[in-house]
């Protein structure tokens, strides 16, 4: 992770330097406007390359772009005495600029929750790696420098963005409202904002979150995760054919992008339950857990145990989640169980009731591992000093199973 952290901090550097650097002279005299604008088409071809090699977006692209020739038109106008503060304003500008491309890019099409340290450690056996508190710290940063500057639209979706890695969705969500006020037509500020408010509303799309869904598809018919929501909040609603309606045009907008793929599941799920509802074929009504039974193997039981030695090291009071992943693949629950520690030893089942999105349910899974973890901090992500256990892959149907926890996470 270190590595990481400084190979990744080297190339913003170096793209960084690549963009300011006809500004490290702004302290001496300021040079003849013909060679301010062979620097700025130097900038603008350098631009153009970052965002031919899928560093930059089109639309951020656009605004750097248009930022550069404003302060080009400013420098060969205002006399050689303004070079300085010039210059100092558009480093500030384009330093923040890069870092929100930088952060704002990575939460949004990478991998954040590789800094999970749970996943880092089940992955890699564990190792030495930023900590939790370091990552907070750097958000603790960010939020206090944009008390002093609540104009920064880039730095509050980096901050929400930030805090929903963390698995802060009150921060995160509070924060997304000051970006969609100063942007309010944005379609993934909007689709962002509606998700973070359904967490901290349990998973609860109705209402508030519905209406943000609607404005961001009205600002973006193509929204991916707007059209995402819309049609996990449809297929709760049991209206499986707007959820299909709204899923299938995901993969007709990017029939590659890893939405439109784990989206077939539910996909898969919504066409069942739609054709079961035109032929009458199931009861009316029926609770979510008697439909994971009709599924027939979406079920997993067995007990949970905390080894001897831990003992010392729980409180009674402390989260013990219990939760079904795929063995390989994508490490979001399919199905999780919230308890205490004072319940140990506990017997659990899981089934496609607890599932966190109809997308992805036990049932859809050929084989799965169950992780029990006790949390101090009772957050969904995990953090240094947890207590973990884990059961070897195995497959939805599976019985007595017995799960240890017997690790410390980050140790």
């Amino acid at each position: 992770m270190t590595a990481f952290v400084l190979i990744s901090a080297a190339m913003a550097v170096v793209a960084l330097a690549l963009l300011t650097r006809p500004l490290w002279w702004g302290g001496r005299s300021a040079a003849p406007s013909s060679n301010a604008a062979s620097e700025a088409r130097e900038q603008l071809r350098q631009l153009d390359a970052l965002r031919a090699s899928g560093a930059l977006t089109d639309a951020q692209t656009s605004e750097a772009r248009t930022k550069l020739e404003q302060r080009l038109g400013q420098a060969i106008t205002q006399p050689a005495a303004a070079a300085r503060p010039q210059s100092a304003g558009m480093l500030s500008a384009l330093t923040l600029f890069a870092l929100a491309v930088v952060v704002g890019g990575y939460a949004t099409i990478g991998t954040p929750q590789a800094l999970d340290p749970a996943v880092r450690a089940a992955g890699e056996g564990g190792g030495h790696s930023i900590t939790a508190e370091q990552i907070e710290a750097m958000v603790d940063k960010l939020a206090a420098r944009l008390k002093e500057n609540p104009g920064d639209i880039e730095g509050w979706t980096m901050l929400g963005r930030s805090y929903s890695v963390l698995g802060k969705h009150p921060q995160a969500m509070a924060a997304f409202k000051q970006a969609v006020a100063l942007r309010p037509d944005d379609a993934a500020l909007l689709a962002d904002y509606a998700d973070s408010m359904a967490m901290v509303n349990g998973r609860n799309l109705e209402g508030e979150p519905s209406r943000l869904i609607a404005r961001a598809l009205e600002a973006d018919p193509n929204n991916l995760k707007a059209l995402s929501l819309a049609g996990t909040a449809a297929f709760l609603r049991k209206d499986y054919a707007v959820a299909l309606r709204h899923w299938e045009k995901m993969q007709q907008v990017a029939p590659d992008s890893d939405f439109a793929k784990q989206i077939q599941g539910g996909i898969d799920e919504a066409r069942r339950l739609a054709g079961a509802a035109d032929q009458n074929a199931r009861p009316a009504a029926t609770s979510p857990r008697a439909d994971a039974a009709q599924t027939g193997g979406a079920t997993l039981s067995g007990v949970v145990r905390l080894a001897a030695g831990l003992r010392g090291k729980v409180a009674p009071e402390d989260t013990l989640f219990v939760y079904a992943r795929h063995a390989q693949g994508p490490r979001m629950p399919l199905a999780i169980l919230r308890r205490q520690a004072k319940d140990l030893p506990l017997q659990f089942t899981l089934d496609d009731s607890m599932a966190m999105s109809p997308a992805a349910r036990l049932s859809s899974a050929q084989t799965v591992v169950i992780d029990a973890r006790i949390s101090k901090s009772g957050t969904a992500t995990a953090q240094p000093g947890d207590l973990l256990g884990q059961s070897n892959p195995v497959a939805p149907g599976a019985s007595g199973l017995t799960i240890e926890i017997g690790q410390i996470v980050g140790q």
